[in-house]
Parts: C-alpha cells; structure tokens; sequence
C-alpha cells in the first residue's frame, strides 16, 4: 500500500488514466446538501488569498497493473467514488458554460485533462467509468445535443443541474482555483500484496455510511477478476438488488432479506448491525463455483420476498389477498419461515389451498396474540426454527399442532382468553393499519362483495356512542349509564363500525344516526351496521350484545383449529416466569432449550440452568452484573459463599437460598441471555 498527499486536479489529468467504478460500489447517492458543502469549501479557498490547500478526505484504489489494448491504465476505484463523480460534474459544469461563454481554449483544456482520454476508441474514452446508470447519464451530459431529456431518474444529472445553476460566468475563475487547491490523500493497493476488503472494512468502521448489503455486494465482488465480478453482479446480486425492496416506498430491503435468510439457515437472528458478519462467517468466499453455489438459494427465495413485501405482485387474487393482510399486519418476523413456504407452494410440494390455509393460520396466531397483549420477542424465536418443525407428509396439521403446543408467553391464545381481552380492549388507538385490518376483516367474512377500506377515504372508523357526545345522549342514557359507557366501551369493538357518512352521523344521538335519510345506519349496506338498523337504543347492554355478535365472527374468522393435541396447559406445563410461586413444591421435570431435564428439586434445576448458561456463554457473566448475583467465583471462602455449589469444574455459585430465590436469579439470567421463552417447568402433583 503506498499513500501520499496529492492534488486533485494532479490525479484527475493523469494521462491515458480511467478511474473505473466496479460494480459492488454502491450507487452514486451525494445529496444537494453535500454539493452544496463541496462547492460553497470550493468557492471558499478559490476565493481566497491565504488558503493555499483544501482536504477532502481519500481516494483509495487497486492498482492491478491492468491496461486496456489501447494503453489506458485502469484504477479501480474502492473507496472515494462520490467525491471522484461529483468533481466530475463540476467540471462538466464548467465544460458546458465555456461552450456558452465560446471559450474553446477553455472548453479544449477541460475536455482533454479532466474529462476524456482524447485518443481512445468510443467505449475508453472517459476518464470516469462509472457503473452503467451514471455511466448513460454522464455521457447524457456530454453530449452537444441536450435537448431530450434523460429518460431515467439520476442523481448525476440532478447533482450536475445543481451546479450549472450556481456556477457562472461571475465565479468560474474561483471554482477553478478553487479545484486547484483541493487536496486528498491518494491510497494505492496492490492486489497482490495488499488486502483490499480488510482496508475496505477498515475504512467503513471509521464513518463510511454503508448498509450492510453494501458491505456484503462489495465482499463477495471485491476479491474477484472484473470479468467474475460481471457474472456473479449480472446473474445474483443484481436480481437480489433488484427483488429485495419495497416498492411502495421504493425502499431496498436487501439487508433485511439476508437477515432473515440467515436466520432460515442458521436458526439464530442476527444482530441488525451484525449482519454483514455473519454473512462472512457462514460463507467465506473463495472461487467462482464457490460463489455461485453460495448465492443460488439467496437468488431463488428473494423473488418470493419480493412478494411478501409487495403482494401486488402475486398474480393469484386469493394468495394476493392473504399476502396484503400479512403485509398490514407487518408480520416481518415471520418472513424466513413464510417465503420457504412459498417456495414450497412454487415448487408444487403443497397446493394453493393449504398454502393459504397456512397464511391464514400465522393471522390467526399472531393476531391473537396481540389482542391478548402477548409479547412480541416471542414471535422470533417461533419463526426461527418454525420451518423445521413442519412434516411434509402432514404439513397443515403438523405446523397448527406445534404452534398449538406452544406453552407460556408463545402460546396460542384460546378461545376464552382472546373474547374476554377483546371485550374491553381499547382497539380505536392501536396502529391505524391493524384497526383497519380487524374491522375490514369482520366486515367481510363471506361477503361476496368485499368492502374496500384500506386507502378509502370515503368510509371512515365511527364511533356508533361519539368522542364528544351531543348533550342528548347523556339525558337519553342518565347520568350513570353515561359515564359508564364513556369510560369503558367508547374505543372499544362494541361500539366503532364503518361509515361513508361518519361527518353527517358526527356525535349525534343514535336516533337520529339510525335514521338519518341515506346516510344512516338503517340505509347502510354494510353488515356492521345491520344490527344497529334494528335497534332503539345504545346503552351498555346493546354494546355488550352487539359484542357477542362480534365475537362470535372474530372467531369463525381467526379460527384455532378443531385438532387433538398434547396440551401443555392441561398438563400443567409453564414458562417459569409464569409459575406459580415455588415455595414448598417439588418439581416433575423441566424443559430447557427444548432438552427435557429430570429434576424434582429447584435447586437442582437452578445448578443446571447456570451450568448450561455458563457453557453456552460465559463472557456473559463478566460483562453484566450476573457473577456477582449469583456469587460466581473460583476460590469460595469462608462464609463466602455461604453454600458453594459446583457448576463445572473451576466455578461456584451461591446454593444458600430459598426456592424463591433461585427462581427470581434464574429469571434474572435468563433475562440478561434473552432466553426468557427457554425454560418451562412442570410442578409434581401434590400427593
């Protein structure tokens, strides 16, 4: 590696030099507010008489001795690629105003230092040779005829209009000098000798704002020929690119996508800011073949990504539409396991009917779940491994039986639990986008003319007893009756329906919104509101049975399948941050990590919990306060701990206390090693 100060204008003349942009790069993406920066510290030191040098950072490249057949020597550039296009630009800027000024002098010499390899064939000529978009763009702008427009979005050619406006022939001069005095630090590798994607990463961890697709495009691309890195960009990553976003926001995904791919195959979620790490571990790159065999799952499942982020593009109406439910709900933690099953619909393994039965039955499980409050960090670990648990032989009724079996805080709500959570739950101030999906839903179970609520603003959430009720309603209902109501059963699923007319209806009496002429609820075709068209009141005892109504819908719709399992409930199994207290009781077993454990006594189940802890991962111990709740040490001492208890053959722990005791030390742990789903306990029967 050699590194030495130099000036930009120096580097960029460079004789019979292209300074080639690969294809991991990240696209060009400078904002107006950075060329603003760039050429207000331009003007600056252009400006100025005191000035005589402006540091601009680095511009690192790989010096393979690589020539073309005309003589051009290549650099390809690794780092240094937005501040290398957009002093591009500038100079374009000034290009095209010496053509307006008729300076040719000046026209000829930014050309042929700046901008163009004079004598070089068509394809060699520029000096920049940026990735294929920018590329077009750049020689858009180069030409003498400009009148078309640009037919793609490109921020070269929005970053170039930025600099034509400010640079004139009042400030040219400045600009110039400017340039001429800008400064970078010019960093050379040798491929040979040096480790390109080591000092890459280097320079990302010290403020190179990349994602962590950017930093895996640019490992699996980096260490391969140009010709490699074509094939490997064309037929994978650009797919993958291309597949992994959300269209709607015309957001890339690609980081995410990967995430959850590891996830899928590692059956660990890696950390957000980890991923590109855990790509590396789990594929280290080497030759071509290697490569390819690496990328070609990645490549098959993203296209089913792709779908889950963007349903619209599933041809099939009924699969599209359990997709979009999927899609509102924002089910993202259950991608790796779905977009596998997707993949298994694809390939004819299960058929269109079980692949939405099984769609249907992850709304089912997830959304009870939330009506019940349950947590969410329990879906992760779920969806993990999920995938596994499924037999193909069997493959609706072995997934609904796992999940089924769920015990604790990742179980699948009954019937029971999910009515009386749903009776008082405030459902009027959660996300907007799971308000609309309940009602929408309840509206149009076995409607053959489905009503369109998401995106239409002509039918509006109404509260059927208003926000801010007309006086009548507190003399229609009385004072107590009132109150109640308001308090309790306002934002609740009794009293909210659908209404085009919600600004008519307003915080009228119900009367009068049961009444009213076309806009009422007695005109009302949809079926939330036939029920209220019958009615001559709305008190608490209409609330509650329009629930029932209600509720017995929400049950035909988020259905718990009608199958005979093991039920972990009835066998009295818990998770134990659920368990009854321990005092006094004895244990039957314990399942940890989903390894069944013999024990009869919480002090034993306490040794074995920190043993395994301990072997899974001791830093752990050191780097929170865990040692010393628990009295971790190699050298007990008199009294200290009072009890010591082996838990391998160097370390002790603290055994001097009650049931109690263990139990909030083992949920502590268990908190610190975000396990807290991991450890279910069964009490032996009284005899």
């Amino acid at each position: 590696m050699k590194a030495s100060e130099t000036k930009v204008d120096d580097f960029l003349s460079s004789n019979k030099t292209q300074f080639v942009i690969p294809v991991y790069q990240r696209n060009y993406d400078w904002s107006t507010s950075q060329c603003k920066q760039l050429l207000d510290d331009i003007l600056e030191v252009g400006s100025s008489k005191k000035m005589n040098a402006h540091f601009i950072g680095s511009i690192v490249y790989v010096h393979d001795d690589v020539y073309t057949s005309s003589r051009i020597k290549e650099l390809t550039i690794i780092d240094g690629q937005q501040r290398l296009t957009t002093l591009t630009l500038i100079y374009i800027a000034l290009y095209r105003l010496a053509i307006e000024m008729n300076n040719e002098a000046l026209v000829n010499e930014i050309s042929e230092t700046y901008l163009i390899n004079k004598f070089a064939p068509e394809e060699e000529k520029l000096k920049l040779r940026p990735t294929e978009n920018n590329d077009r763009a750049i020689k858009y702008l180069l030409r003498s005829d400009t009148d078309e427009e640009f037919s793609d979005f490109s921020k070269v050619i929005d970053n170039f209009n930025y600099f034509n406006s400010r640079i004139t022939e009042d400030n040219y001069e400045f600009v110039l000098n400017g340039l001429s005095k800008l400064m970078f630090v010019e960093i050379s590798l040798d491929r040979e000798k040096d480790d390109p994607q080591r000092i890459f990463e280097s320079l990302n961890s010290t403020g190179l704002e990349l994602s962590q697709a950017d930093l895996i495009r640019n490992y699996i691309l980096m260490g391969i020929s140009r010709r490699d890195q074509n094939k490997i960009y064309n037929n994978y990553w650009e797919i993958i690119e291309k597949l992994a976003k959300d269209e709607s926001l015309n957001t890339s995904k690609v980081s995410d996508f990967i995430r959850d791919y590891l996830t899928l195959v590692n059956n660990k979620i890696p950390n957000k800011s980890k991923v590109y790490l855990e790509f590396k571990a789990k594929f280290p790159t080497s030759n071509l073949d290697e490569l390819e065999k690496n990328l070609l799952p990645l490549k098959a499942l993203v296209k089913y990504y792709n779908k889950l982020l963007n349903p619209k593009n599933e041809a099939d109406k009924d699969i599209r539409l359990q997709l979009e439910y999927i899609n509102r709900l924002e089910i993202n933690v259950a991608y790796p396991f779905l977009m596998k099953v997707y993949e298994d619909y694809s390939e004819g393994i299960i058929d269109k009917a079980t692949f939405i039965n099984v769609l249907d039955f992850v709304q089912s499980f997830t959304w009870r779940r939330f009506i019940v409050g349950l947590p969410t960090n329990a879906l992760n670990k779920i969806f993990m491994t999920l995938y596994e648990k499924i037999d193909r032989e069997d493959y609706l009724i072995s997934l609904q039986k796992w999940l089924l079996q769920r015990p604790g805080s990742q179980r699948f709500p009954k019937n029971k639990e999910v009515i009386d959570s749903l009776k008082l739950k405030d459902v009027y101030n959660i996300k907007s986008k799971n308000r609309t999906y309940l009602l929408e839903r309840l509206e149009n179970f076995e409607n053959k003319e489905p009503v369109i609520i998401d995106g239409n603003t002509d039918i509006t959430i109404e509260h059927i007893f208003p926000q801010n009720p007309d006086p009548k309603w507190k003399v229609d209902l009385g004072a107590d009756e009132y109150n109640l109501v308001k308090e309790t059963y306002l934002n609740t699923i009794g009293n909210l329906t659908l209404s085009g007319n919600n600004g008519k209806l307003g915080n009228k009496p119900f009367i009068y919104k049961r009444d009213i002429e076309k806009a009422g609820y007695k005109d009302s075709r949809l079926w939330l509101n036939k029920y209220l068209s019958t009615l001559d009141k709305w008190d608490k005892t209409e609330i509650e049975n329009r629930f029932d109504r209600l509720a017995e819908r929400f049950l035909n719709i988020w259905k718990i399948p009608a199958i005979e399992i093991d039920d972990r409930d009835e066998n009295n199994e818990v998770n134990i941050f659920e368990a009854e207290d321990p005092k006094f009781k004895k244990l039957e077993y314990a399942i940890f990590y989903d390894q069944k454990i013999e024990v009869n006594q919480v002090s034993k189940l306490y040794v074995e919990v920190f043993k395994q802890l301990f072997d899974l991962q001791p830093e752990t111990f050191f780097t929170t306060d865990l040692a010393e709740r628990i009295t971790l040490t190699k050298n007990p001492k008199e009294g200290n701990p009072r009890q010591a208890v082996k838990i391998n053959n160097t370390y002790f722990i603290e055994g001097n206390i009650d049931n109690i005791g263990k139990f909030d030390r083992m949920k502590y742990a268990l908190t610190i090693f975000d396990s807290e789903d991991e450890l279910i306990i069964k009490y032996a029967e009284n005899e």
